[in-house]
């Protein structure tokens, strides 16, 4: 069975700790987007949201660093309670900023944006936890998915088995109840959603329906 991962970007923020517990039980872990105005154009939350949110929830915080320079931050979302922060592929070398993840004691992911060739995290497969595809561009809640990227899942999802890798596959952006057993099904381990469950009408509900979609129970 695989993990649904609530994107906060869409929540309420004037009542965030309510609406993590609202999703609590469909939930195996938030997924945190950081976004700095500069490595896309719109400016999002920090360490201190996630600070404020460490004590209110047990869940896994997979913080998504969308940001030109994710190792001035690194040292704040580490002392505010992330359990994990991913980083782009696109900023160059990731390695420094793997080394100074595990020495905060967190989990390493990386990401890379729908253009952004599968080739360009393959040397990094057995130095990451976590391998985050992004199926929208960076930057927006609530757009639709890009169905290409599911050519470079199934790939990824090859290689990772066949290598016998301990790589989570993750995908963000246009997940819904219609996309997410196309992601499942292409070797995703964990769906992130934002939109379809916090502006749902009732989110728990939407969380249950995309996780019944992609990874059906009977």
């Amino acid at each position: 069975m695989g993990k649904i991962a609530p994107s906060i970007l869409s929540a309420d923020f004037a009542d965030l700790a309510a609406e993590v517990e609202r999703v609590r039980p469909q939930a195996d872990l938030l997924h945190v987007d950081v976004m700095d105005g500069h490595f896309v154009p719109v400016l999002t939350i920090g360490a201190p949201v996630v600070r404020c949110l460490r004590p209110r929830t047990d869940l896994y915080l997979d913080c998504h660093l969308m940001v030109n320079n994710p190792g001035d931050l690194l040292d704040d979302f580490a002392k505010a309670g992330a359990d994990s922060c991913t980083v782009h592929v696109e900023l160059g070398d990731p390695r420094p900023l793997f080394d100074r993840m595990r020495a905060h004691g967190m989990r390493v992911g990386l990401v890379h944006n729908p253009e952004t060739p599968l080739d360009a995290v393959l040397p990094y497969l057995e130095e990451i936890d976590l391998l985050l595809f992004m199926s929208v561009n960076p930057g927006w809640g609530g757009q639709a998915f890009i169905p290409k990227v599911l050519d470079k899942v199934r790939e990824a999802r090859r290689i990772v088995d066949d290598r016998g890798l301990a790589v989570e596959l993750e995908i963000d952006g246009g997940i819904n109840t219609e996309t997410a057993a196309l992601a499942a099904s292409a070797g995703a381990d964990i769906l992130v959603a934002g939109s379809a469950i916090f502006r749902a009408p009732d989110p728990l509900e939407a969380a249950r329906a995309i996780r019944e979609c992609a990874w059906p129970t009977s």
